[in-house]
């Protein structure tokens, strides 16, 4: 199918899936002009069946021109209709590992994202005076303030949706400085997660620092204290059009280094037992999930989105030859991972 460019997308600045899109598309060098509003503001253009940012307009098989959501099958089309400086990794293995991480980054790093930034009375400050601003015409600072309000209680509220909690607050929070800490191993000895040229994992973690690293106030303190070469990293990614990739530039089954392995590890360790209880308790109709994580106690709603994103690993590594299935089980064995595909 057909790239027309301009690509318009609706999006904000505070979303981590629209400046992670927006990064994608400038390292693709695809052409594009981005409407900061909301879908629903758009009265000229479709609108999506679930209202999520960013919303790409784009045209369907019979050339109409429809609301596009979800940055995953997004940057698999853009790769499929411009075929230079593709982001998903050739080699298979490579690249089944590339969709698991970034499949953590848009569904476990997004928690602790929205954790800081709806838990920590500065960083509820901070956002509350901030995003209901972030728009080209502003409102009135008398409106402004109301809507602070109103927009920090409802997300305040939502707080569940994610997991975050008094009781899981520790398990995201360790989690997290055990993943910049990580980070900052990997990417001082590679300029990527996925080797001398990005992934789609690269910019699902990049889109989640923006915020992490570079707004709230308590999530920024720590990755400045703990990991310096992270928060210089994310400014890195924001623009990579200069970037000129080489076909050899991602990993092979046979160079993972040990500091992505210890990502992995992170990934098995919180990721993989939070998506099997999640499952089950989609799977028996239960009103929670709850398990443990790290030997804590993790509960929360059941997630439907996060129960089809185990279906899409579980479906793409079905989808491997026997060969290429062999080789990656053995590249992720012992990370804990492997319960995902079990």
């Amino acid at each position: 199918m057909t790239l027309p460019t301009p690509v318009t997308l609706a999006g904000a600045p505070p979303s981590p899936y629209t400046r992670k899109m927006l990064s994608v598309l400038r390292y693709r060098r695809i052409p594009y002009k981005v409407i900061w509003k909301q879908p629903r503001e758009i009265d000229d253009l479709p609108q999506p069946k679930v209202s999520l940012l960013p919303t790409f307009y784009l045209p369907n098989e019979a050339g109409e021109l429809e609301a596009v959501v979800d940055s995953t099958p997004l940057i698999t089309r853009f790769d499929e209709a411009v075929t230079e400086r593709c982001v998903r990794p050739t080699d298979p293995v490579i690249r089944m590992l590339d969709d698991l991480l970034e499949d953590y980054g848009d569904e476990w790093l997004t928690k602790a994202m929205f954790h800081y930034r709806w838990y920590y009375q500065a960083d509820i400050k901070q956002a509350g005076d901030v995003l209901p601003r972030a728009r080209i015409k502003a409102p009135k600072e008398k409106d402004a303030r109301k809507l602070s309000q109103i927009f920090s209680e409802r997300q305040i509220s939502r707080l569940y949706v994610v997991g975050s909690s008094d009781t899981t607050a520790p398990v995201i929070e360790d989690s997290f400085k055990r993943l910049i800490e990580m980070l900052r191993d990997h990417l001082t000895a590679h300029s990527f997660l996925m080797g001398d040229r990005p992934g789609a994992a690269d910019f699902a973690f990049y889109g989640q620092l923006t915020q992490l690293a570079q707004f709230d106030p308590t999530p920024t303190r720590l990755v400045l204290d703990i990991a310096p070469r992270v928060y210089a990293w994310v400014l890195l990614m924001e623009d990579l059009s200069g970037e000129e990739p080489h076909d050899d530039g991602w990993f092979t089954g046979d160079t993972v280094p040990a500091t992505l392995k210890a990502v992995l590890t992170e990934v098995g360790r919180v990721y993989a037992p939070f998506l099997l209880a999640n499952a089950t308790a989609l799977m028996e109709g239960a009103e929670e999930v709850r398990t443990e994580i790290g030997g804590a106690t993790w509960v929360q709603k059941p997630f439907p989105y996060q129960g089809k994103c185990l279906d899409a690993l579980r479906r793409s590594h079905a989808a491997l030859s026997e060969a290429d299935r062999t080789r990656f089980d053995d590249l992720i064995a012992g990370t804990g991972c492997e319960a995902i595909f079990a």
